[in-house]
C-alpha cells in the first residue's frame, strides 16, 4: 500500500475559538485514536490535499513533533457550504495487526456484456476492508470478463487473500447495463424472430 509522510505539531487549546485559529493559519486539527492512546494536533492544509482529493488510499506516516506514528484516515468534516476540511479522524496502525481500510476497485478485462452492447458501470469505488498493515494492496482487482448483460458483480462474489471484506456482501460492485440502443435491437430482433 502507498505510504505518505505528513509533519504534525501538537495541540492542547481545544473548542471552537481554536479551531477557526488553526483554519485562519491554514492548519486542519486532527486527532489520532487507537490502542488506547488519543493524540490531538494539526497539519497544514496542503499536506493532506493528496491524502483526501484523491481515488488512492494511503498508510500516512506522521512526525508529530519528533514522535513517529503510523495511521489510516478515518473520517474528514467538511464544511457544510466551503469546501473547507474542517477536522480529519486517524487510527492508530500497528504493524503485525489488522486494520480496516478502504481500497479502491479496478475493474480488468473485456466484459462479455459489453460486446453484446451493454454499459459497464463501476457501482463501488472502495471497498471496505480489514488485513495486516504489510500486506494490504494498493487496489481491489476485480475482473468482469465473465459479467453477462444485465448481471452485476457483489462484494460476496469477491475473495482475497489475508483480507476480509466488510462492506456488506449484497453491495455491487459493478454491472453491465443494457443500453437504449441495445434494448431497441433486442426488440427489434424479437420481433423479426416472431414473424
Amino acid at each position: 500500500m502507498k505510504n505518505i509522510e505528513i509533519k504534525a505539531v501538537k495541540r492542547d487549546v481545544f473548542g471552537k475559538k481554536e479551531s477557526k485559529r488553526l483554519h485562519r493559519e491554514g492548519l486542519v486539527p486532527c486527532g489520532l485514536y487507537g490502542n488506547g492512546e488519543t493524540i490531538h494536533f494539526a497539519v497544514d492544509v496542503k499536506s493532506v490535499r493528496d491524502l483526501i482529493y484523491t481515488p488512492n488510499s494511503y498508510i500516512v506516516n506522521f512526525d508529530i513533533e519528533g514522535r513517529k506514528e503510523i495511521a489510516v484516515m478515518r473520517e474528514v468534516q467538511f464544511h457544510p457550504v466551503k469546501d473547507q476540511v474542517l477536522h480529519i479522524d486517524f487510527y492508530r496502525a500497528v504493524p503485525g495487526k489488522e486494520v480496516a481500510i478502504d481500497i479502491p476497485v479496478r475493474l480488468t478485462g473485456n466484459s462479455i456484456g459489453v460486446k453484446m452492447g451493454g454499459k459497464l458501470t463501476l457501482s463501488k469505488r472502495k471497498i471496505h476492508v480489514k488485513g495486516q498493515l504489510e500486506k494490504l494492496p494498493d487496489e481491489l482487482v476485480v475482473d468482469v470478463t465473465n459479467l453477462e448483460l444485465g448481471k452485476s458483480i457483489f462484494v460476496g462474489d469477491l475473495s482475497y487473500d489475508g483480507l476480509e471484506l466488510l462492506t456488506p456482501a449484497q453491495t455491487a460492485v459493478a454491472a453491465v447495463k443494457m443500453t437504449r440502443a441495445a434494448r431497441g435491437a433486442a426488440a427489434a430482433a424479437a420481433a423479426a424472430e416472431g414473424k
